[in-house]
């Protein structure tokens, strides 16, 4: 079946083209659709781009970090504005890919992918869809399914008053750009030497990336030691129902989330 790309000066055009078409895929990075493309995926006869600037801006916006959907995870490590995000675009495979992967398109990324965007669920982002309103990550992965069709402009990040805060780990089996068997995000706001109001997020425990709500309510209130973190570790997989695939099983990974996330916590290296 031949394969055609239509290219658009501007995001909102592409999205009318995307949506008017039943047989169209949004290209970003083409880590994804590429994929797609070469092992001769029949659902999609029209490739859809644009070059719409407003995708490749970093800036700061208030009090919020604006990500343009189209950054890629070398330009998030290069770029000083998200450096505390470069130990996270460092594990999305290598070189290659991070030359290509956008966040975009992270978004989008099946588990046990998706790494990306785990962190930033911890970090409370918003999306912010062509024509649209800004809406919260978690909502929009919850309805992923549904959004599938639409093109995203930017990512929202509402900004670290303190960037020790933020805390990533990934498992792989491969060092240090394989598959992630799970990771973890992890902001951590302290007030008086006490954890307040904790966001956790996992990767590649679910379907796709998602807060791990009992141990956050474990946290609050506690202090960032062994003692604190006690009731945390014994919730690691609260609510979670982790996958079985050729990377891991769920009960693997149910063995080592509470490992994993001592160590985050308590900041200690692998």
């Amino acid at each position: 079946m031949p394969m055609s790309v239509k290219t658009f000066a501007q995001v909102d055009e592409a999205a009318r083209a995307l949506a008017a078409s039943r047989s169209a895929r949004y290209l970003g990075g083409g880590t994804l659709i590429m994929r797609a493309v070469n092992y001769g995926d029949q659902s999609f006869d029209t490739i859809i781009r644009t070059t719409d600037p407003r995708l490749k801006q970093i800036a700061q916006q208030g009090d919020l970090l604006v990500i343009g959907a189209g950054i890629t995870m070398s330009e998030i490590i290069a770029n000083r504005e998200t450096a505390f995000l470069a130990p996270v675009a460092r594990t999305v495979g290598g070189p290659a890919i991070r030359n290509m992967a956008t966040v975009g398109g992270n978004l989008f990324a099946a588990s046990p992918y998706g790494d990306f965007t785990a962190a930033l669920l911890a970090l409370d982002a918003r999306v912010v869809p062509a024509g649209g309103q800004p809406v919260a990550l978690d909502d929009f992965l919850n309805a992923r399914e549904r959004n599938a069709g639409l093109v995203i402009v930017s990512v929202q990040i509402p900004r670290l008053r303190d960037s020790n805060a933020f805390r990533y780990v990934k498992v792989s089996r491969v060092k240090p750009k394989g598959i992630a068997v799970m990771s973890i995000a992890a902001v951590l706001p302290m007030q008086a030497g006490r954890i307040s109001h904790a966001r956790i997020a996992y990767g590649a425990m679910g379907p796709r990336p998602l807060r791990a709500l009992a141990v956050e309510r474990a946290l609050e209130g506690r202090s960032l030691d062994e003692a604190g973190i006690a009731q945390a570790l014994a919730a690691a997989t609260d609510g979670i129902d982790p996958p079985s695939d050729p990377i891991a099983s769920d009960w693997y990974r149910r063995q080592i989330a509470p490992v994993h996330l001592k160590r985050l916590l308590l900041g200690q290296r692998r």
